[in-house]
């Protein structure tokens, strides 16, 4: 069984669904807020005795309760080539251990799970609209895992973010982001109505574990070919502030938008993720 990954979405829950979220209505049911007049909540079911005798002006007195609702967990999922890099760790491997994650832990507190890939379209054989079934969640969480990368570009979720517009949503973003700015703009615009938790995938070979001299075969895994260079520190502390400013970019991209990246690198760990999305 996955661990559980934590989660609170950033605006209060609205919808059609009871579930585990602080919602923004409130009613006879949920968990205790305060006490109004009968004339703001007039149900008789829901009078305070006590209240309302001890009130000196013999106003009559209604509990009110905090509605819990059920929120919808998307992942969106790059699938452009450059996503089927393998270095410390398989990278679409980790995302399928990140989505299987994300899959139990919303379905297991009745909020729905989908899923949509893409590259430069929607890819439906790999995705799934949002549902609360514990199996097919797994099953399409499994899928994403699996795949193979081979898109020339992530335009893909411009038509995914349209695909889920309207009631706000907690969207978990998962890519490389090694896209054309005018892309990153474009894609963090567009979603920018939802929850977003941008998931950085990493890997250690690509930054800390990089030689200061050696040699190294670069593959370039859109489709332009590979060469060998010479690593040598002077090349190595280029290579580490381009990655740098590229990370920053991103940072300020996010931020501006809600929440910071998180960077998930060589394992996944959901303990890491939980504190992540409770601290942001």
């Amino acid at each position: 069984m996955s661990a559980d990954i934590v989660y609170l979405p950033r605006w209060r829950a609205r919808g059609p669904r009871a579930g585990a979220h602080r919602a923004r209505e409130t009613g006879g049911l949920g968990t205790f807020k305060d006490q109004v007049s009968f004339l703001r909540l007039p149900d008789a079911r829901r009078i305070d005795l006590r209240a309302t005798l001890r009130d000196p002006f013999e106003g009559v007195h209604v509990r009110r309760f905090e509605a819990r609702m059920a929120v919808e967990v998307w992942a969106l999922v790059d699938l452009s080539a450059s996503m089927r890099f393998s270095g410390a760790a398989d990278r679409m491997a980790l995302v399928g251990a990140l989505c299987q994650g994300l899959a139990a832990s919303a379905t297991r507190i009745g909020d729905g799970f989908g899923l949509i890939a893409c590259d430069a379209g929607i890819r439906e054989d790999l995705s799934l609209i949002a549902t609360r079934r514990r199996a097919s969640a797994a099953e399409a969480a499994a899928r994403i895992g699996q795949a193979r990368p081979t898109g020339r570009s992530a335009a893909g979720l411009l038509a995914a973010a349209a695909r889920i517009a309207g009631r706000p949503k907690l969207v978990f973003l998962i890519s490389d982001f090694r896209w054309p700015e005018a892309l990153l703009e474009q894609v963090f615009a567009s979603l920018s109505f939802h929850d977003v938790v941008p998931v950085l995938l990493a890997d250690s070979r690509e930054t800390e574990a990089l030689p200061e001299w050696g040699l190294l075969e670069l593959e370039d895994l859109e489709g332009a070919g590979s060469r060998l260079v010479l690593m040598r520190p002077s090349l190595r502390r280029r290579w580490l502030a381009q990655e740098g400013e590229r990370m920053a970019r991103l940072a300020r991209l996010a931020r501006r938008n809600g929440r910071e990246p998180f960077r998930l690198a060589d394992r996944f760990d959901p303990e890491a993720l939980s504190r992540h999305l409770l601290g942001a």
